[in-house]
């Protein structure tokens, strides 16, 4: 009998630690991502095959565009991870622009494939603890307000700050949350947008602080900038997001400031406006485009956006204004002017499984 007792609590034991391990290696997968598209014109501007746009991302086409296919897979364990996200279209293939072929041995001939220019993101990540996180592998900026799917912005075109700054990262990454208002990030990585390999062998380093939703970043190496980014609900209906940034690299720099206040009007309605603006010193990256006799321009950018929601499809449409110092526009004549006002209407849609 004590045999058999001590055999049937070895026998519970064992079972009991096999049920542990078991539910530990347990694996979550969710496949996710969206489709957008829109319409888009010039008020005062050309249209046609003399259309113009602002020197910004993505939403900068004539007539109906396409935006990007965007799918996502997730792979979740207890503590380790992987995330592969994929874009195609002109979105896609604007915001991995840092992964085109390159000419490695200056023999004439691109010596890399194009099969990275879909990858968005690609890491895998380490939970060491319930504070820690390391990942690695190419993700997506921490600076700025906006990012680069639809579906995580309120408004469908997107700001000059967000536009000239990283896109992406590749690299390794250490996360430390402090407690539920304060959390760390230092990071290594490859100069801003080379998210396949280091051509320059030149390193960045990065960092980040953060405090009950609001954030201050550092990028340091060949460019430097530093970035602060916050947002907080003003009344139950009525939010304020606020972006300011400063970047400088041997060839220039710019900065610039914006505010995002967006009120909810209906269960499924929403207003939002983008109100930025933005400057470039000793022509800085070429935002803008035209500059004075000091290589110096600025930019005012207005952009009032709805957002109507029909369960998983969003339609935005959406009126932006941007006024320069400097004739960087033109005129449904075809001359230069400082002004350019145009509208769109984007359809996004989000899925999840």
């Amino acid at each position: 009998m004590k045999i058999l007792l001590k055999f049937a609590m070895l026998f519970s034991v064992f079972v009991t630690l096999a049920q542990e391990k078991e539910t530990d290696s347990i694996k979550k997968f969710t496949f996710s991502g969206s489709g957008d598209g829109y319409f888009r014109q010039n008020i005062n501007g050309p249209n046609g095959k003399d259309a113009i746009a602002p020197n910004t991302s993505f939403a900068n086409q004539n007539g109906f565009a396409l935006g990007m296919a965007n799918v996502i897979g997730t792979f979740e364990g207890k503590k380790v991870g992987a995330v592969v996200d994929l874009v195609f279209g002109p979105r896609g293939t604007a915001a991995v622009f840092g992964s085109l072929q390159w000419d490695i041995d200056g023999d004439g001939l691109d010596d890399l494939g194009n099969s990275s220019q879909i990858i968005n993101k690609l890491y895998v990540y380490w939970n060491i603890s319930e504070k820690v996180t390391l990942t690695f592998g190419n993700f997506n900026t921490f600076l700025g307000y906006e990012v680069i799917s639809p579906v995580g912005n309120f408004n469908y075109s997107t700001s000059y700050m967000f536009s000239y700054g990283p896109f992406s990262h590749t690299g390794l990454k250490m996360d430390y949350a402090l407690n539920d208002n304060w959390s760390f990030m230092l990071a290594v990585m490859n100069g801003n947008d080379f998210t396949n390999f280091n051509p320059t062998n030149n390193y960045t380093l990065g960092a980040q602080i953060g405090y009950a939703g609001t954030y201050l970043n550092f990028v340091y190496g060949p460019q430097f900038q530093v970035d602060l980014t916050t947002g907080f609900d003003i009344t139950d209906k009525l939010y304020l997001g606020v972006n300011s940034t400063y970047f400088k690299d041997d060839d220039g720099s710019f900065y610039g400031a914006a505010i995002y206040p967006q009120y909810q009007i209906a269960n499924s309605f929403s207003l939002g406006l983008r109100a930025e603006y933005f400057a470039e010193t000793d022509e800085g990256v070429g935002a803008i485009g035209e500059y004075d006799t000091a290589g110096n321009a600025n930019v005012f950018e207005f952009t009032l956006t709805g957002n109507y929601n029909i369960g998983d499809l969003m339609i935005i449409p959406e009126l932006r204004l941007d006024t320069a110092s400097e004739n960087t526009f033109l005129d449904t004549k075809l001359d230069p002017t400082n002004s350019l006002a145009s509208f769109l209407v984007a359809v996004v849609y989000k899925f999840k499984i």
